[in-house]
């Protein structure tokens, strides 16, 4: 029981590093930058998609779990890893494959979404 323990827990760490690492790159390019929130998005998830493409994010996947799929690099990833699957099936399959690889988790935040609007009542933030 005690080795099962510490897998685990080196598995916890692993993705905490990796995971951790891909927030301060982001953390550092909001501090000394003045890109908007969503151009910070949209160039994370196009270079999951891109280190995706060159065959540098699979490996990290493998490595951190959680802590490479996770994070907005980690959608880009999954988009490109459905494109490259269905691809092998021809083209159709290769422009449906991202929305089918992604479709569980997109599902998944809409219907959570619309849970938690129903449950809690909106309000403006106050300063």
């Amino acid at each position: 029981m005690g080795q099962e323990f510490l897998e685990i827990l080196l598995q916890f760490l692993k993705a905490f590093v990796v995971g951790g690492g891909i927030c301060l790159i982001a953390q550092i390019v909001i501090n000394f930058t003045d890109l908007t929130a969503g151009k910070i998005l949209v160039y994370f998830m196009l270079g999951g998609v891109v280190l995706t493409a060159i065959g540098v994010y699979q490996p990290l996947v493998d490595f951190a779990g959680a802590g490479a799929t996770v994070p907005i690099s980690g959608f880009g990833y999954l988009l490109a890893n459905g494109a490259m699957k269905g691809a092998e099936k021809g083209f159709f399959y290769a422009v449906t494959g991202s929305l089918a690889a992604a479709s569980a988790g997109v599902t998944a935040a809409v219907v959570f979404a619309f849970i938690m609007a129903l449950l809690f009542k909106s309000r403006t933030k106050r300063n």
